[in-house]
């Protein structure tokens, strides 16, 4: 059965005005792409500001290639709309990014992860806030910092529950005194991280407490006022009261929903649109097997077409026969197992389908990649972040 999806509004830029990453026209022959739309972040920023103030600051995450849309980019747009406040996720991504982006001289990038006592020069050398989360990493840094007769800017993080990274609440205070003692460090911010923000109350709001008793008490013994966050993209919904100076939306900002079955009452747009195109068409008999292992046999009479895209380019191999996608407006089921480089569509008795046409597999006039990721068994994180480097983005 296929049946017409309704597509949502993004002004997408014709064929012969539409630029690549390095700027040269868009080529016909792309045979899978991810178009990256511009307008839809920007319009998920402004719903995003539109719940925290003009007084809260968000940081843009851009770790992971921006979530797979291209960090350059994104964060190039961000900047333009004011975001000063960027987060990767190593020092690796924070160089890679600012190699490939001259940011705005205002910027700060931090980068989440606990270093490598090797990976400290980086940081002083690029410019690059560092996490810290124990007495020996602090002690390495001021060392560092010294030698090189500089200063560097760190973010105490504070494991109030995720049992990730972090410094415990009872151990935060000697971190910190250790931090303001040291003459070439300063201390940039402090910040948590929460396991469950889509459920608000409960274990969230103990971790916010925790995170509150531990900032509470170093700025009131120090009479010092210092840069707060912990709300990721759920938080920044459903718990205003995390918004404390600076939330860090991720998903959020890319027009996807943290939990996927569980949308939020914001309207965020998706930024990627995912699609490839058909290369073949043929039609087989009842009966007729398709792909390897042979797990899907035609039920009747079939119009089978092949897409260039599989789960080396992203679609994952988990969504095979479970899977739609979507072509000329309707949607069709995916069928056989999804290999490395193609896969199968069934378009039953559609005779309009035919080599060269685009089919969308996740993105704002096809699936969701909410949708697909609930039909994989993961989220839409993951499928996000799959879509793989052999992909060309185009930025519309």
């Amino acid at each position: 059965m296929t049946q017409r999806i309704h597509p949502i509004s993004c002004t997408v830029l014709t064929a012969d005005k539409e630029r690549s990453e390095h700027g040269e026209s868009r080529p016909e022959s792309n045979l899978s792409e991810a178009l990256v739309s511009m307008g839809n972040l920007r319009h998920n920023l402004d719903c995003i500001r539109s719940i925290t103030g003009p007084r809260c600051r968000v940081m843009g995450i851009v770790k992971a290639n921006a979530y797979g849309h291209g960090a350059p980019q994104v964060t190039a747009a961000l900047e333009e709309k004011g975001i000063r406040d960027f987060g990767v996720a190593n020092i690796h991504e924070a160089i890679e990014l600012k190699k490939a982006h001259p940011m705005h001289a205002e910027s700060r990038l931090l980068a989440f992860a606990a270093p490598l006592p090797q990976h400290i020069g980086l940081y002083l050398k690029h410019g690059v806030e560092m996490t810290v989360c124990d007495q020996t990493t602090i002690f390495a840094a001021e060392a560092a910092a010294a030698a090189g007769g500089s200063t560097l800017r760190v973010q105490l993080k504070v494991d109030t529950g995720m049992g990730r990274l972090g410094v415990t609440c009872q151990e935060a205070a000697l971190l910190l005194e250790t931090i303001d003692r040291s003459q070439h460090l300063e201390l940039a911010g402090i910040y948590t991280h929460f396991a469950e923000s889509h459920e608000p109350d409960g274990f969230t709001a103990h971790q916010l407490e925790q995170f509150l008793q531990v900032t509470g008490a170093y700025e009131s013994a120090t009479g010092k006022t210092v840069l707060k966050h912990a709300a990721n993209s759920s938080a920044v919904v459903l718990k205003p009261e995390a918004h404390l100076d600076m939330v860090r939306p991720g998903i959020l900002l890319y027009g996807c929903h943290p939990v996927d079955d569980m949308p939020l009452q914001i309207p965020v747009r998706p930024v990627m649109q995912f699609q490839t195109r058909v290369i073949f068409v043929k039609e087989v008999a009842a009966g007729t097997t398709v792909s390897y292992n042979r797990t899907w046999a035609a039920p009747g009479p079939r119009r089978i077409a092949t897409l260039s895209a599989g789960y080396a380019d992203g679609f994952h191999r988990t969504l095979s026969n479970r899977s739609k996608v979507s072509i000329n407006g309707r949607l069709f089921d995916q069928v056989g197992t999804v290999t490395m480089d193609q896969m199968m569509i069934d378009l039953g008795d559609d005779r309009d389908v035919k080599p060269g046409d685009t089919a969308i597999l996740f993105g704002w006039q096809g699936p969701t990649a909410g949708e697909q990721a609930i039909q994989a068994g993961t989220i839409s994180y993951e499928l996000l972040c799959s879509v793989s480097r052999r992909v060309r983005r185009i930025y519309v």
